[in-house]
């Protein structure tokens, strides 16, 4: 960081900065924190992205997908499952995963477009 990049005066707008706190919910944040986090590991990065593509996956469908083991998917998938993101059903021995709904497909998609964009910007 440089003088450039920052203010080189201490000055702040009151009348923001009180605005802007109450409407900032502690406990809103610290739930979007988990979701990024939870979104930030690759192989669970893959996860929430083949379930965009197709509403309804398999264990067997995703480890193949994301080019990981089964145990290994299995273990992102809950927590996945844990942070709410996904849900899943069982069909005899099968176990298949969806996203729980919209939001999350959206928060994904919107990321994509962001890298696609920024690519064509440079």
């Amino acid at each position: 960081m440089t003088s450039k990049d920052t203010c080189e005066i201490y000055c702040f707008d009151a009348v923001k900065v009180d605005r802007i706190q109450k409407g900032l919910q502690t406990e809103d944040i610290v739930s979007i924190v988990q979701l990024f986090k939870s979104l930030a590991d690759e192989n669970r990065a893959k996860t929430v992205y083949a379930l965009c593509q197709d509403q309804e996956l398999c264990v067997c469908d995703i480890a193949n997908i994301i080019g990981a083991s089964v145990a290994t998917t299995s273990h992102h998938l809950r927590a996945l499952y844990k942070q709410g993101i996904v849900k899943y059903r069982k069909e005899g021995k099968m176990a298949f995963y969806s996203l729980i709904d919209d939001h999350v497909k959206k928060i994904m998609m919107m990321a994509i477009e962001y890298k696609k964009e920024e690519k064509i910007n440079d």
